[in-house]
């Protein structure tokens, strides 16, 4: 019997640090399902398709990581997949609070555990929302996120040509 993890998000976009999570992750788990929350209501900058798109290329190495998409309960995406398992990073705690809430919300509705990993101390400070807005304003997000999703950044952000 395989031992299944689910690593959800919205990874809008993904970054180094989600990707550390999500290696760790795949390092300690038969099988790892990353799961792209598809919220229309959180105005993504980038579509599900894309976010799908990426994180399948960025990960492709990862032979026992499967991407795919949900919308609704987290745990009926884990049970959906099998995953007994959710694995959340945490950053500080500020994330703690609000996983943990969530966390046994999950265990109650679905009996799914949900296991925190501690985000590697070089991306504690790193979050889509943050790289989002350096991009927008021209800074430089090259090693904050993987190269072509730097490159999609600037390109979505760059003034139309006249």
């Amino acid at each position: 019997m395989s031992v299944i993890a689910c690593c959800p998000g919205t990874f809008d976009p993904v970054t180094n640090g989600h990707l550390d999570i999500i290696t760790r992750t795949a390092s300690r788990f038969d099988r790892v399902i990353v799961g792209v929350l598809d919220n229309p209501s959180k105005n993504p900058l980038f579509s599900v398709e894309e976010r799908l798109g990426i994180l399948r290329e960025v990960l492709k190495d990862l032979t026992n990581v499967e991407v795919c998409t949900f919308s609704g309960l987290l745990v009926d995406f884990a049970h959906a997949h099998k995953a007994a398992t959710i694995i959340k990073g945490l950053r500080a705690i500020s994330d703690f609070d609000y996983e943990l809430q969530m966390a046994q919300m999950n265990f109650r509705l679905g009996k799914v555990e949900t296991l925190f990993m501690a985000t590697n101390p070089v991306y504690s400070f790193l979050s889509s929302s943050l790289v989002k807005e350096i991009a927008r304003f021209g800074g430089d997000v090259r090693g904050l996120v993987p190269s072509g999703v730097a490159e999609r950044l600037r390109d979505r952000y760059e003034a139309p040509q006249a």
